[in-house]
């Protein structure tokens, strides 16, 4: 299984025979030109061709529109090439598995630079009995002017693909389902479509 996330920095990681290998870079503008060397990276360290992946899991966000898309452009080029399925996952469930799983707290909420002044926050109370994070509160944006930190909060610098790698064995194996098929942005693009042409009478 291979997993693709550039919600923060490229995080790329493929499970393989109960071992994972993951590589990443924290340039937070290079994705495009990251990520096929670290996709390939990661099947030349596991010793293994583009053949042997048999599904993608495509973090979906929330992230900035430009970084986010590449890392989900990527996963989509790789699952329909390779004709297997693309299994959509929220990074900050990556995220709060890492935390949960260490038994480090009961809850945790996962909060992430939004730029403009704003925070992508998400909050989980817990594991399932699978083992998946429990959403309490969804993905949104928050103004760094408001925000008040609580006890139980972690600000990542990346996404951990290793646990988006993680999270879909335990969500397949459990019966889970996945998230849409759809990019959390929580915005709108800096990038509009132009209006229709003022008429100019004369």
């Amino acid at each position: 299984m291979l997993a693709i996330d550039t919600a923060l920095g490229t995080s790329v990681a493929l499970g393989l025979d109960g071992k994972i290998f993951e590589a990443a870079s924290d340039d937070a503008l290079g994705h495009a030109e990251r990520i096929g060397s670290l996709i390939s990276r990661v099947l030349d360290d596991a010793g293994v061709g583009p053949e042997a992946v048999s599904a993608v899991v495509a973090g979906i966000g929330p992230g900035p529109f430009t970084g986010l898309r590449v890392g989900i452009a990527a996963a989509h080029a790789f699952a329909l090439g390779r004709g297997v399925p693309l299994l959509p996952l929220q990074g900050h469930e990556a995220v709060a598995l890492e935390v949960l799983d260490s038994g480090a707290a009961s809850g945790v909420r996962v909060v992430q630079d939004a730029r403009r002044r704003e925070l992508f926050v998400t909050e989980y109370t817990g594991l399932d009995w699978a083992g998946v994070p429990v959403r309490s509160v969804d993905p949104h944006l928050v103004s760094r002017a408001d925000y008040v930190s609580v006890q139980h909060e972690v600000w990542p610098e990346r996404i951990p693909a290793a646990r988006l790698v993680e999270l879909a064995a335990r969500r397949i194996a459990a019966g889970h389902g996945f998230e849409p098929d759809q990019p959390l942005y929580l915005r709108a693009p800096d990038v509009k479509q132009p209006g229709a042409p003022k008429r100019v009478s004369t």
